[in-house]
């Protein structure tokens, strides 16, 4: 199995699957900027050392017979084939040559040196630079991201528009990049096939020019050598044929993300920060994850995962979602949150807080999300009348309070378990 391809409307959710393939691509071209560095490095070799021309070309034919380019998607063409067999061919070539053992040809520095060190410095450097860029982008996005989550509900109004306007700037920039990214990663992956072998192409040819003992084999490899260039050919030209396709699908994606949507098995997914309740005094801390829903079997998972610490992805949690209610404001001192409970935690609701209130109304939407009912005044209304014995009742709850938690830190701000309240208040009724 070769390289994952990268698809653009990966860049939106950006997943740890996502993340996964791109670390593979950048694997990958770091495996060729070594391997074009080894080759560099062998070919100089030729040229300095003629004395020591048979092991130079060992060494060289050697690491022509252990590479191999990694190609993207399910199965290679029959020029990606031949291209990618082309460098054990080589290597099998300067075997024959070892024997005659010739002096390598000094035009070996423009055919292959320079081309070489081109690619490696201009084609591989850039990636290399985009690729900072994008890390540091995603550092910046992220961290802006939960700092503006962070942001008190009760700021005001144009306070959390503006910030909200600064988030959406930042993350459009962000998903952007990541485009340019994907595709400047695919780009280099074809463009590599070429860029490598051609120059390995000329320093053979350039070789039996120079090699009077080479002649006959020089016949032999026309034929392959002309094959070859036809493979080549074919591989720049789709290359150059689909290069236009290729941006158009990303603009077309850039313009409407949600639109072209990959298809899957899943309902709704993207992240989600998700509450965890720690002892006093320490509060809450809120976690990041993927989370995915199935509406038809109501099977919700979610993944812990962090970009800015690897990328390692965390234990997946399961569980049957039995119903969904939107917080408001009112009620917790973040925005975009709402509660769920599983079927196997029943009154234990798990708060998680979306990234926009677009994004919860997509996934309250999803979830068959309630908007969320004044449970006391619902009681209040329906359930009972303030009478003599209803005002006796709220004395000695407030005498109780007073007497044994009034040093409780939180008592009168942090909103109590839904489901317990729920229950405490019916049992009073």
């Amino acid at each position: 199995m070769g390289l994952q391809p990268l698809e653009f409307s990966d860049c939106y959710l950006d997943s740890p699957w996502f993340r996964e393939r791109v670390r593979a691509h950048e694997a990958e071209l770091e495996k060729t900027n070594k391997f074009i560095k080894e080759l560099l490095k062998d070919g100089k070799n030729l040229i300095a050392a003629t004395k020591n021309l048979s092991a130079a070309q060992r060494k060289f034919a050697h690491s022509l017979r252990d590479f191999k380019f990694e190609f993207i998607g399910d199965a290679e063409t029959d020029d990606e084939r031949y291209i990618d067999a082309s460098l054990h061919e080589f290597s099998n070539f300067l075997k024959n040559l070892e024997e005659q053992r010739e002096i390598l040809a000094l035009s070996v520095t423009e055919t292959l040196i320079k081309p070489l060190e081109r690619f490696r410095k201009e084609q591989l450097g850039a990636v290399k630079e985009e690729k900072k860029k994008f890390d540091k982008e995603t550092e910046k996005n992220y961290s802006l991201l939960e700092k503006h989550l962070n942001l008190s509900a009760k700021k005001k109004e144009l306070q959390l528009q503006e910030a909200d306007n600064q988030v959406e700037q930042n993350r459009k920039h962000f998903y952007e990049l990541s485009l340019e990214y994907v595709c400047r990663l695919q780009e280099i992956q074809e463009r590599k096939k070429f860029e490598c072998v051609e120059p390995v192409l000329s320093f053979f040819q350039g070789l039996f020019t120079f090699y009077h003992q080479g002649y006959e084999l020089a016949k032999d490899f026309n034929h392959y050598k002309m094959a070859l260039q036809i493979n080549i050919q074919n591989t720049r030209n789709r290359f150059e044929g689909t290069r236009s396709e290729v941006e158009e699908l990303m603009n077309k994606i850039r313009r409407n993300p949600q639109e072209h949507k990959r298809a899957n098995h899943f309902t709704m997914e993207g992240y989600l920060y998700v509450q965890e309740k720690r002892p006093a005094p320490f509060g809450s801390n809120w976690v990041k994850h993927y989370c995915m829903y199935r509406k038809e079997t109501k099977k919700f998972s979610m993944i812990p995962f962090e970009h800015r610490s690897g990328g390692k992805v965390g234990d997946e949690e399961l569980f049957i979602l039995t119903y969904c209610t939107k917080r408001n404001t009112d009620t917790i001192d973040r925005r975009f949150c709402f509660d769920l409970e599983a079927s196997d935690r029943p009154g234990v609701p798990v708060t998680m807080q979306a990234f926009s209130e677009e994004d919860r109304k997509l996934w309250m939407e999803a979830l068959d999300g309630k908007e969320a009912v004044n449970v006391i005044l619902k009681i209040l209304f329906y359930s009972a009348q303030l009478d003599k014995i209803g005002f006796t009742i709220i004395k000695k709850c407030i005498s109780a309070v007073e007497t044994r938690g009034i040093n409780d830190q939180g008592l009168y701000r942090v909103v109590g378990v839904s489901s317990k309240v729920q229950r405490l208040l019916s049992l009073l009724m």
